[in-house]
């Protein structure tokens, strides 16, 4: 029942053929690439994100058919879809789950919801109203009361259905310069910075040769802390050895002397930055390196992509987490939550099959998670009490 399987199974693309959408006038064409040329393509857009690269998603749910699926008009490229494809049991409908898209290819000289609604006609003429799915489409966090995308989905007549159990998103501002950065941050994370920059310590950018190092630096990290790891750090290997050219992730370190104290693995492409995976060492708290890291990624970021936002993701419950992200966030950026899923399907059959399996999903993840974290609870007690 699983929407996002980890069968090892590699799947091939489906074939969609090239047509329109026509929905009050309008025409969008569509055709689907090959993954290596998709991720070298949209490694351009302006609304790129990980969870819409091939390389990522092939290794995260290896057990679905994608199709990255690019929408255009005349010779103008206009975004792009990559599209998850989950087959339910016995045959009884299939779910095309786009997370965190479509996405455009440029943000500025369009009407960027015009477009918008156009990709989401072409996708529901296709997978809905052609193929007999149902369409489910992930959004973005968003500043603001009102999550633009959510809107246009609700008007197209998709239904909200389940959300994530830690909804709220940090996204930092990283377009001013250091004086007005360094003042929109909270009182207590400017006091922590300081005093990071008064420890001696050296941050630098790393090279892709560096995932052993920050590899090493993570597993360290897990087998310390015992904590639930739901994060698909399996993936990043495969990210890191992406040629250049493509979105590629970055690496950041922070050392003291020889050693390196913590890490970072950085989405940098498109206009919104992704925070994927970070790893400290037990020194690392006591010496403030996270504000250290930070403070130089944002600087990186700002100084060297065209990023104008940085998406520090969530806290999964942790209060140190959210004590720390919403400090960075301050006074520029927004904390704002993820919007449920929003489902479309033009048959009900499809609707109800799909319905009902995130809502069973659901309910195996909570029971996962429970086991787990009762789990990893006891293994630190037994821990604690060897020390002792």
């Amino acid at each position: 029942m699983s929407l996002t399987s980890h069968s090892p199974t590699m799947t091939t693309l489906a074939p969609v053929t090239a047509g329109v959408s026509k929905r009050n006038g309008t025409l969008l064409e569509h055709r689907v690439l090959p993954g290596g040329e998709w991720d070298r393509l949209v490694s351009t857009f302006d609304g790129v994100c990980q969870e819409q690269l091939f390389a990522y998603a092939s290794l995260r749910w290896p057990g679905v058919d994608l199709e990255p699926v690019l929408f255009s008009e005349g010779d103008k490229v206009l975004g792009g879809a990559l599209v998850m494809l989950q087959r339910l049991p016995l045959g009884v409908a299939t779910v095309a789950l786009i997370k965190w898209g479509p996405f455009l290819a440029q943000s500025e000289g369009l009407d960027r919801d015009v477009v918008m609604e156009r990709m989401i006609d072409t996708l529901v003429a296709e997978y809905a109203s052609k193929r007999s799915m149902m369409v489910s489409i992930m959004s973005h966090a968003e500043a603001g009361e009102v999550n633009g995308m959510a809107a246009i989905l609700a008007a197209r007549g998709f239904k909200p259905g389940v959300g994530v159990k830690y909804p709220m998103r940090y996204v930092v501002d990283v377009s001013l310069d250091d004086t007005a950065r360094l003042a929109a941050f909270s009182q207590k994370w400017r006091y922590n910075l300081r005093k990071a920059m008064k420890a001696g310590l050296a941050f630098e950018t790393g090279a892709p040769g560096d995932i052993g190092r920050f590899m090493t630096l993570y597993r360290a990290m897990s087998e310390r802390k015992l904590f639930p790891d739901y994060s698909g750090i399996d993936t990043l290997e495969g990210l890191m050895a992406m040629p250049d050219g493509t979105a590629r992730p970055e690496l950041f370190f922070v050392s003291q002397g020889d050693k390196t104290i913590a890490g970072a693995a950085i989405f940098t492409a498109g206009t919104t930055a992704c925070y994927l995976y970070g790893a400290t060492d037990d020194a690392a708290l006591d010496l403030r390196a996270g504000y250290l890291l930070h403070w130089h990624i944002i600087g990186w970021l700002r100084d060297n992509t065209k990023a104008r936002l940085y998406d520090l993701g969530g806290t999964d419950g942790f209060a140190g987490l959210h004590q720390f992200k919403s400090g960075m966030v301050g006074d520029a950026g927004h904390i704002s939550p993820l919007p449920p899923t929003m489902n479309f399907a033009s048959h009900w059959p499809a609707f109800a099959a799909g319905t009902a399996a995130y809502k069973g999903r659901e309910m195996l993840t909570r029971g996962r998670d429970a086991v787990l974290t009762a789990r990893l609870e006891m293994q630190k007690r037994l821990r604690r009490g060897a020390r002792a």
